[in-house]
């Protein structure tokens, strides 16, 4: 009976086989996609423009690069000693912020030209948007290029290599630094009058619409106007010959007005609004960046979802030794006292924390030790945690020892351990340190407060984080309008747009009465920390040499700390209080040194060689 029905089985396939042997062979593949399915399929060129958002650069977000907060931004590491050398930068490498990805201008100028020659059947309004998108992507790398390089090629179109032997036509030389900046203003003013995504006046967060085009013309524009302006006053200049390093001085006002035009096309727009929470404007400062649901602030993220599982372990990597969940890794990068102390008190006296009497003669004992942070900026709770500050159901404990009293002065005694007892069975070292040697634990007495996830889980390996990166968020545009407005000499405006976003953080109406550029500087220090924008702002200010000059002597140079003890002295009212230490950060060795061949980067060796015509860097 077997060998019947194998038999059987035998002759229907061969069957089968004969009857239909010219269809089967002729069959298209089922995986494999034409050309004109690809440029007329809706589908395919969403995923394609998703890979385009994907490669948009950032020096500092939080699935990739956020150990560079330690490295140029109001933190350190206090991570495994993996990351040590992150503290002790002896200067920045010439090719630091190299970026050179013609492979995405490429792969994006390919598929505009693609889908104008094969998207035949594509809707016109889809073709439209999809295209719009793509050069807004293309403007924002070359927005990347020329604040990193100077003046770069601009290549729009395919260069196609005719296999003749002869490259020179593929050569194209760098524009000037200027002719960049023009160019992005140009394409951002084509396409934003093109580009939708925005439902019921609701504008996409993730994806690029008119006002996202707008609020990247009003940086690029900002960072022209200052290059114009501060290289200009510097004594000697940095250019080239042929003005692919260096912009004209006469053109910073031309720049400045399209950075606050640009910016209140946005603000005006009424599509934005600021997250308010006047009985708590820490939590509104913290929630205007890593909360989703109604978030009218953010214009542009790189976005997660846990659904997708596209997630992220920033919150894993640097929640408060003190509560994290899981066991192997927290505390990696921790803010500065430096920081902490940019940001005034709420009467606007400046932000230097009290720690010693009028002639420092003795300690200010504090009842408790979030007490030393009172009638502080509320951007400064919602950007980092401090000594006492609530986070996800838990009160951050920290104490970095005790002060015992010998009858004539304090004894420091620390501890080995966290969570250690002292000889009076109270707390010597507690969960959260700070300790000066231990890992994972802050060495500056403080920890990261913005981005990291308040959810229950999300910072064990299982369930990780979706809070989004934000690119760009109203807050900057208000201070990209101040700064322009300053600039342009419309000190009204300046503090106009410096004062709301002040009011937003706890301090009254009008609280500034006068603005200088040194107050605006502040003001981006405090509220756009840890958004990749404090070395950038350094850089085209032309002040990044003299901050990070590598003087162990000068403040801004180094990362401080500040060290929270328990006072023990029986009988004396100072007994159980709490003073404080401001010093050096114990792992933090060398101060931060950057170099006036910093301002641009070093062009890669290899691009040079392919290209006689690329004009080298200053100082290359």
């Amino acid at each position: 009976m077997k060998k019947i029905h194998i038999a059987l089985f035998a002759v229907i396939v061969s069957t089968m086989l004969l009857s239909c042997k010219k269809d089967w062979l002729e069959r298209k593949p089922k995986n494999i996609l034409t050309d004109a399915q690809v440029w007329n399929d809706p589908k395919q060129l969403l995923a394609l423009l998703a890979n385009y958002y994907n490669r948009i650069p950032s020096d500092m977000s939080i699935d990739a690069n956020w150990r560079n907060m330690a490295d140029y931004d109001d933190a350190m590491w206090s991570g495994n000693s993996n990351d040590e050398g992150r503290n002790n930068i002896a200067s920045y490498a010439a090719d630091r912020w190299a970026y050179w990805d013609y492979e995405l201008i490429r792969d994006i100028n390919l598929s505009l030209e693609k889908i104008d020659e094969l998207g035949v059947n594509l809707d016109s309004e889809v073709k439209k948007q999809v295209k719009a998108e793509m050069r807004f992507i293309r403007t924002w790398i070359y927005f990347e290029l020329v604040r990193r390089m100077g003046g770069v090629p601009i290549v729009t179109k395919q260069l196609i290599y005719d296999y003749s032997g002869d490259v020179t036509p593929l050569r194209q030389p760098r524009a000037k630094e200027a002719e960049v900046y023009d160019f992005i203003a140009k394409e951002l003013d084509e396409i934003k009058g093109l580009l939708g995504n925005i439902t019921n006046n609701i504008p996409s967060a993730s994806r690029a619409n008119k006002y996202t085009a707008m609020a990247l013309k009003s940086r690029a524009m900002l960072y022209a106007g200052s290059l114009a302006k501060y290289n200009n006053l510097r004594p000697v200049p940095i250019t080239t010959a042929g003005g692919e390093v260096g912009i004209p001085a006469n053109r910073a006002n031309e720049y400045y007005q399209k950075a606050y035009d640009a910016a209140m096309e946005v603000i005006n727009s009424n599509a934005y609004f600021l997250k308010t929470n006047p009985a708590n404007p820490a939590t509104a400062f913290y929630e205007a960046v890593t909360k989703k649901a109604s978030n009218r602030e953010a214009i542009f993220v790189k976005d997660y979802l846990s659904a997708k599982n596209k997630r992220h372990g920033f919150t894993y990597e640097n929640i408060a030794r003190g509560i994290r969940e899981d066991n192997l890794s927290s505390s990696q990068v921790v803010p500065s006292l430096n920081l902490v102390e940019a940001s005034d008190y709420l009467d606007g006296s400046p932000g230097v924390l009290k720690n010693m009497n009028a002639g420092n003669t003795d300690y200010i004992y504090y009842d408790r030790p979030q007490d030393i942070f009172a009638n502080k900026d509320g951007r400064l709770l919602g950007t980092i945690l401090y000594p006492g500050s609530a986070f996800k159901g838990y009160t951050i404990e920290m104490q970095a020892g005790v002060k015992v009293w010998n009858g004539s002065a304090y004894q420091t005694v620390e501890g080995s351990q966290l969570g250690s007892l002292h000889t009076d069975g109270k707390t010597l070292v507690a969960a959260s340190g700070p300790h000066r040697s231990i890992q994972d634990v802050s060495n500056t007495g403080f920890y990261m407060r913005k981005y990291i996830d308040d959810g229950g889980g999300t910072s064990t390996r299982g369930i990780l984080s979706d809070v989004w990166f934000v690119w760009m968020r109203l807050g900057e545009i208000y201070l990209n309008a101040a700064e322009a407005a300053l600039e342009l000499n419309n000190t009204t405006d300046a503090l106009k747009y410096v004062n709301l976003l002040r009011e937003r953080a706890g301090f009254p109406p009008n609280s500034l009465a006068t603005i200088n550029i040194d107050k605006i500087r502040n003001e981006r220090r405090v509220e756009l920390a840890f958004e990749d924008h404090r070395v950038w702002d350094l850089r085209r200010w032309r002040i990044a040499d003299q901050v990070w000059n590598g003087n162990t002597t000068n403040p801004q140079s180094v990362v401080y700390a500040l060290y929270p003890y328990r006072v023990v002295r029986p009988g004396h009212p100072a007994d159980g209080k709490f003073v404080f230490d401001k010093i050096q950060a114990p792992r933090f060795i060398g101060p931060r040194f950057f170099q006036v061949r910093n301002y641009y980067s070093f062009i890669p060796q290899a691009v040079l060689d392919n290209n006689p015509l690329i004009v080298r860097n200053p100082l290359q």
